[in-house]
């Protein structure tokens, strides 16, 4: 990342005259101090004016001294909006209730760093959070144990591993130096003092190798890039507590890296090395020829380098060090420890990828950027900031189960961000929930429908269904039984023969159909499914036929092909209003045509039992355009706007509403709502009566014969 990595100036203009002015007027000299080292770092970094002015004037903005209204009044829009995403990033901390000492939960740690990356829009937003960090914590030096312990922790678990994670090493060694240095001093002064130079001296050091060994390599043809750094303090630090080791044991306090383009390359440069200077025999590994198991492969030597200091040298190809950094065989990953989360790795090596572009701040690669990145993720915080990761999509029942799951079983209600919220509401990133929860455990089966939209995730649905599973099986066979009776009611399938439709889904007896559904271990929909197959053509014996031979063209609403009859004129009947996939029959009328009927729609057996010569066979035709009447019965509690909500959940579901009528009650408040419809079939009907049920004082919701 070497665009990110250029050497910092300490006096960067930055361009906004207002800013220079407000710095010298209206601030203290710690703020004014923050404002110039963050804009400074910035600046650095190559992000652009706009993010360098955000950087310099969110510390007036979080101390009082500016507010937003005035910021976009004399910045702009774009500097304003920079700043209220950097402030969202401000709020998100470490849990209060975390003490310095103690350890974060890794997981904790893992879902507070991924959020800092979900909940803006410019992930550049991110680079400068960092540095603002990185500005506080040099700012610190001359503040109060308590604040650099509590600034350093933050530093520690969060900000130092998310800019490793991002491969901006100019600011994670620094981050991580001033951390160590606040929350272990002792140990800090002690390396620091054994090290005999200046850091900066071991950056001249290194340099002066770069340019030796480019010389070297050049004269014998090879084309390579080599890049170096001096170790920070508590990089040396880690070693020797993982080695177990003294500083004179450490050959790599001082390192190089040189990268080609062919194998033959690597073992080229490596013999250009040995021959230049005297290796040390045990720190040789050679990685390429027997990769680690992560597939790591790179050749690793240590030298007495210049003046006589131990010096470590790596050498791999382009290749290489592309899967080194962006693979499996990724640094930070190596470094950190921990279980593999390979959909977050992907995202993060591509934002590195494109970190390191040179069009960093184009207005492209910002859209890309933004292009759902992230999308498959949320992250909510709980009352107490614990931060809890969830599927995209995810509701506050979901929320609920992930905390714990008996508050999933006794959640009542829910708030986001202080306010009421449904418990169908989607969380989106940075969401406060607060969970409302009663006595006792109370799932509804409802949550269990994927179509309710409830719960996204399938574990806590799992986590619902073993609920149901645990109570009283005589229990789970009533309440599925009336749950079953009450679903073929609703869509108006009440002649279908129980019996039939457990065997239909597989099951050795009706009770165990209805222990199931009770249970939650099958919905309502998978029992609708086989209704479906039940009732749907052909229906052979299902009532007396006169036989006919020949077959004519479908005739009528262009839904229906009718047997042995010249095209005449057909129309649903509307005592039943059939739909497919719905069996179905003809009965010829006087004077109007041929009327179509359901099969065991009463008054057809009655026309059948008779006229029997007067029924004739008619069947769907296939057509992806056809509409069929339905009549939908609503019964609800009378509001102010029930009317728009049923007609908004039947517009989306491509319901067509032909005409209504309504009543209401005045004693009871009671409204009743008849709306006669068309629809595309007998699942989207299903549908849509299952999303209106969801609406609020809504009673009952079925199809009327």
């Amino acid at each position: 990342m070497t665009e990110l990595q250029s050497q910092s100036t300490t006096n960067a203009d930055v361009p906004a005259p207002w800013l220079a002015e407000l710095r010298e007027t209206h601030a203290e000299e710690a703020c004014t101090s923050l404002s110039l080292d963050a804009a400074t770092l910035v600046a650095s970094l190559g992000l652009g004016d706009s993010l360098t002015i955000a950087a310099g004037a969110i510390p007036f903005v979080r101390e009082g001294h500016l507010s937003k209204r005035a910021l976009e009044k004399s910045a702009g829009a774009d500097i304003a909006a920079h700043c209220r995403e950097l402030l969202t990033l401000f709020d998100l901390s470490l849990p209060g209730q975390w003490l310095p000492g103690e350890q974060l939960p890794a997981a904790q740690a893992e879902a507070l760093r991924r959020m800092l990356l979900a909940v803006v829009n410019d992930y550049r937003l991110v680079i400068v959070r960092l540095a603002l960090q990185l500005a506080e914590l040099r700012l610190a030096r001359n503040d109060d144990v308590e604040t650099q312990r509590m600034l350093a922790r933050d530093t520690r678990e969060i900000f130092a591993p998310l800019a490793n994670r991002l491969g901006i090493w100019q600011l994670k060694w620094e981050l991580e130096d001033f951390a160590f240095r606040y929350l272990q001093p002792d140990d800090y002064k002690t390396i620091a003092k054994q090290l005999d130079e200046r850091r900066e001296a071991r950056e001249r050091y290194i340099a002066d190798v770069k340019v030796e060994l480019s010389s070297l390599l050049t004269d014998a043809g090879i084309e390579a890039e080599v890049s170096g750094r001096p170790k920070h303090i508590y990089s040396i630090y880690k070693k020797l507590k993982r080695k177990n080791a003294s500083l004179d044991d450490l050959f790599d306090i001082r390192a190089v890296r040189i990268m080609v383009n062919t194998v033959t390359e690597c073992y080229t440069a490596l013999g250009i090395v040995h021959n230049k200077w005297s290796y040390i025999k045990q720190e040789f590994d050679d990685y390429i020829a027997n990769p680690k198991g992560n597939n790591y492969q790179s050749l690793h030597t240590a030298v007495f380098g210049p003046e006589g200091q131990p010096l470590e040298i790596q050498i791999r190809t382009f290749d290489m060090h592309n899967q080194a950094e962006l693979g499996v065989a990724a640094h930070w990953r190596y470094k950190e420890g921990g279980p593999s989360a390979g959909a977050f790795e992907q995202k993060i090596a591509w934002l590195r990828q494109l970190l390191e572009r040179d069009d960093a701040g184009s207005a492209d690669m910002l859209d890309n950027l933004s292009d759902g990145v992230f999308d498959d993720r949320v992250y909510a915080i709980t009352p107490r900031g614990d931060i809890i990761d969830l599927p995209a999509g995810a509701t506050p029942l979901d929320f609920a189960y992930q905390v714990h799951t008996q508050i999933g079983h006794r959640c009542r209600g829910a708030k986001a961000n202080g306010r009421i919220v449904n418990l169908t509401y989607k969380i989106a990133n940075g969401d406060r929930i607060e969970i409302i929860t009663g006595k006792e455990p109370a799932p509804s089966r409802d949550w269990l429908s994927p179509k309710s939209g409830f719960l996204a995730s399938g574990r806590s649905r799992t986590k619902v269904r073993s609920w149901f599973r645990e109570q009283d099986k005589d229990l789970n066979r009533k309440q599925g039984r009336e749950h079953l009776e009450r679903e073929l009611q609703r869509m108006n399938l009440r002649d279908i023969p129980i019996a039939k439709l457990a065997e239909q889904m597989g099951f050795e007896s009706t009770d165990a159909m209805c222990i199931a559904l009770g249970v939650g271990d099958i919905t309502a929909a998978s029992v609708f499914n086989a209704a479906q197959k039940l009732i749907a053509p052909p229906e052979a014996e299902a009532v007396p036929k006169q036989k006919r031979s020949r077959r004519h063209k479908p005739t009528g609403r262009g839904a229906v092909s009718v047997d042995g009859t010249d095209s005449v004129m057909t129309h649903f009947a509307r005592c039943c209003n059939p739909v497919p996939p719905e069996g179905i029959g003809g009965y010829i009328t006087q004077g109007r045509g041929i009327s179509v009927h359901r099969l065991n729609c009463k008054s057809f057996l009655r026309l059948a039992e008779k006229n029997p010569e007067r029924l004739i066979d008619v069947s769907w035709r296939s057509d992806d355009q056809a509409r069929y009447p339905v009549t939908i019965r609503i019964e609800a509690v009378d509001r102010n706007g029930l009317l728009k909500d049923i007609s908004g959940v039947l517009s989306d579901e491509g319901v067509r509403i032909l005409g209504n009528t309504s009543r209401v009650s005045r004693k009871t408040l009671q409204a009743i709502v008849t709306l006669d419809t068309e629809v595309d079939g007998l699942d989207s009907l299903s549908r849509a009566m299952t999303k209106i049920a969801q609406i609020p004082g809504i009673g009952k919701v079925e199809r009327q014969s």
